[in-house]
C-alpha cells in the first residue's frame, strides 16, 4: 500500500471546482468563452375545469414586445427584453440580467379554437386562457333488433 501526502489546497481546490460547477448548472451560467445568457421567461401551465392557463413572467417588457401566435396547434409566445444602458461610455462592474429574444412553444389539445384564446398582460405578467375542446364523449348506436342483434352491444344474440 502506497503511503499518499495529504495536501490542503488540492482539497480546497477540488471543493471549490465543484461548488463552481454546481453554480453553473443551477443558475445556467453561459459556456466559457461566451459573454451573454440566453433569457427563458418561467412559465406556469394551469389547467382548471374549462380552460388551460399559461402564465409568463415577462418582467420589463411592455404589450408590444410580446407576441402570441397559435399555429397548427402550437402556442408560440416570443418577445424581446432590450438592454437599458445605451450608454458605451458608461463602464459596468457587473451586469447579471439577461436580455435578448426568447420564444417559448406549447402544444395544444387537438380541437382548439384559436379564435377563442384570449390573453392579458398586467405587471409584467402575460396570462393566455386556451378554452378546452368539449370532450368527445363516446355515441352509442343502437343496432336494430330486426336483424337477429342485441341493441346497443355489437354482438349477435346465439
Amino acid at each position: 500500500m502506497a503511503l499518499v501526502r495529504w495536501e490542503p489546497t488540492r482539497e480546497v481546490d477540488s471543493l471549490q471546482s465543484e461548488v463552481n460547477r454546481l453554480f453553473d448548472s443551477f443558475f445556467g451560467a453561459p459556456a466559457r468563452g461566451s459573454s451573454a445568457r440566453r433569457w427563458v421567461p418561467a412559465m406556469d401551465l394551469v389547467e382548471t375545469d374549462d380552460h388551460l392557463v399559461l402564465k409568463a413572467d415577462l418582467p420589463g417588457l411592455d404589450r408590444d414586445d410580446v407576441s402570441i401566435e397559435i399555429k397548427d396547434g402550437v402556442l408560440n409566445v416570443s418577445g424581446e427584453r432590450r438592454s437599458e444602458h445605451e450608454d458605451k461610455n458608461e463602464g459596468y462592474y457587473r451586469v447579471e440580467r439577461s436580455f435578448g429574444s426568447f420564444s417559448r412553444s406549447l402544444s395544444l389539445p387537438d380541437g382548439i379554437d384559436a379564435e377563442q384564446v384570449k390573453a392579458n398582460f398586467e405587471d409584467g405578467v402575460l396570462e393566455v386562457h386556451v378554452p378546452k375542446p368539449a370532450e368527445t364523449k363516446p355515441h352509442r348506436v343502437l343496432i336494430d333488433p330486426g336483424n337477429g342483434s342485441v341493441e346497443g352491444s355489437g354482438t349477435e344474440k346465439k
